[in-house]
């Protein structure tokens, strides 16, 4: 079953907003109903792959963050990392800034862009980056720490060092100081050190092995769980340094699926006809169509696919509020001609060119509870 993004009152683009309305910022309003009344330093912990369904699961691996339940909230769509964050640091649904998901096309450029890793598929490192995918001129709209930086609120950002001055982090996380962590003690210790000093505080602290692990293992693995173990430690560890005015805020980018069947488009005759690129990822496939061949594509694929995926237009995506209430020209630009979205376990994989992750076991980027709900735990610092 297939659910909708909660933009607006519900969805990871609203708890940025949320908590700087909190910290004082004019003109920010708390979409969520987040228990943070009297705080005034704010810790978010974004764990990438952390679905709410996959941590209610198991609460013997992680008894703190289980001890501290609230509504999940959803992530946006595609539930992928860069469409994700992006959302989170710009307070914005995908429509609105634009970065639409793993692979997609660039307009006016023959390759797929890599919204990850800010970079056309197959360029080299000595290319430079077209002037149009410039981070800052591809997602333009000021960050929601950019406006908690004009206010006054002082906002860090702390997480592995390739994040510092990257694609992703220009477009759509920019503002924050920016404090390198090498290891999860070393993350969890440094929003402390953050913490000491008072006066309204924002820390982003990111963790990606929990993703790391689904990815390569499966989120069924005794790693997953034994990892899930370790963030449970960061989060009471980062919680019992809170000062009386703070809260720590645990979220996700994505939940994940542990995968059963793939379907591989490199070998299929049948699924490339009329083709010109294929975005997305193995859950939520962007398929960029040869001119007037759309309908016939989604016929094709919706015989060979069977009702383990749904088939959508681009239109009907749009116009069933998936990207959000607005979708930018820029935005619709980029999004598929059709979109194929897994609704059990499978995936649609590139065997030949995209051979990595082909081979994964946990994926994620449809519309499925255990990839679009996740949690969003309001920890109070002790008075």
């Amino acid at each position: 079953m297939l659910l909708n993004p909660r933009y607006g009152s519900a969805s990871l683009a609203d708890v940025v907003p949320s908590i700087l309305s909190h910290l004082g910022v004019e003109g920010e309003v708390d979409r969520i109903g987040l228990d943070l009344d009297g705080v005034r330093r704010v810790c978010v912990l974004v764990v990438d792959g952390l679905g709410s369904d996959q941590l209610s699961a198991h609460p013997k691996q992680a008894p703190f963050l289980n001890s501290h339940s609230s509504p999940p909230i959803t992530a946006g769509f595609p539930t992928t990392t860069a469409t994700s964050l992006s959302s989170f640091g710009t307070g914005l649904p995908p429509g609105s800034h634009g970065i639409m998901g793993y692979l997609v096309e660039a307009p006016r450029h023959e390759r797929l862009m890599n919204s990850l890793q800010w970079k056309l598929v197959g360029a080299r490192k000595s290319e430079g980056l077209p002037a149009d995918l410039v981070p800052e001129c591809f997602q333009p709209s000021p960050t929601a720490f950019e406006r908690g930086l004009d206010a006054g609120v002082r906002v860090a950002h702390v997480g592995p060092s390739m994040q510092n001055g990257s694609g992703l982090t220009r477009a759509a996380l920019r503002g924050p100081t920016f404090h390198a962590s090498v290891s999860i003690g070393d993350l969890g210790a440094q929003v402390g050190d953050i913490f000491d000093s008072a006066g309204p505080t924002l820390v982003y602290a990111y963790y990606g092995d929990l993703d790391l692990v689904g990815h390569v293992r499966g989120p069924q693995s005794l790693a997953w769980r034994l990892e899930l173990g370790h963030v449970d430690d960061l989060a009471q560890a980062i919680a019992e340094r809170l000062p009386h005015d703070g809260a720590l805020v645990v979220v996700a980018d994505h939940g994940m699926v542990e995968v059963e069947d793939r379907i591989d488009y490199d070998t299929s005759v049948e699924l490339q006809r009329e083709i010109r690129l294929v975005g997305g990822e193995p859950r939520m496939r962007y398929l960029y169509t040869r001119e007037g061949a759309g309908d016939d594509v989604a016929a094709t694929w919706r015989e060979h696919l069977g009702g383990g995926f749904r088939v959508i237009a681009r239109d009907d995506a749009v116009d069933l509020g998936w990207f959000g209430p607005i979708v930018s020209t820029d935005a619709y630009g980029r999004i598929g001609d059709l979109l194929v979205l897994a609704n059990d376990r499978s995936v649609v994989i590139r065997s030949r060119t995209e051979v990595s992750a082909s081979a994964l076991r946990g994926h994620h980027g449809s519309l499925t509870s255990a990839e679009l709900m996740i949690p969003a735990l309001v920890i109070r610092g002790k008075n």
